[in-house]
């Protein structure tokens, strides 16, 4: 299983064509098992536009598998140790939801899809798996 980061979901429902959205393209594609954690639907959620957008995110978040803790009370001390021991060495995370997202995934054991710099950051206080987006070869484009 893999998680989802709320960066990947909200270029993906943009349109937006990113490494991380044609990657999860393809893991959509080959019936990949991935999970949203449960902090990502809520920030899609208070993201929407209107009601449209709202019902639209609503209804695709219900149908999909959504990834929460073993224990709530620990992932949370966990999630706040990984943002201590970052800052421990002078270095600031943006958000202290990514430190409890990269925790989850930490817990679950999964490599976690993102577009955000704070996990790449995460990585040099714990061993968060991430998929490579990096080295992607763009689809071809038709000939004009």
């Amino acid at each position: 299983m893999i998680l989802l980061d709320t960066s990947v979901l909200v270029d993906y429902f943009r349109g937006v064509d990113t490494p991380a959205t044609a990657r999860l393209d393809r893991l959509e594609s080959e019936g990949t098992h991935f999970a949203i954690p449960g902090i990502c639907c809520q920030e899609l959620l208070q993201g929407a536009k209107d009601e449209a957008e709202w019902a639209e995110l609503s209804d695709y978040l219900e149908s999909q598998r959504i990834a929460h803790p073993r224990s709530p009370w620990e992932t949370h001390v966990e999630a706040a140790r990984i943002y201590f021991d970052l800052r421990r060495l002078g270095i600031t995370v943006r958000s202290t939801i990514d430190c409890w997202i990269a925790q989850l995934a930490l817990e679950a054991e999964a490599p976690l899809l993102h577009d955000d710099e704070d996990f790449e950051r995460i990585q040099r206080v714990r061993p968060l798996r991430v998929l490579a987006v990096q080295n992607q070869v763009p689809p071809a484009k038709p000939d004009e």
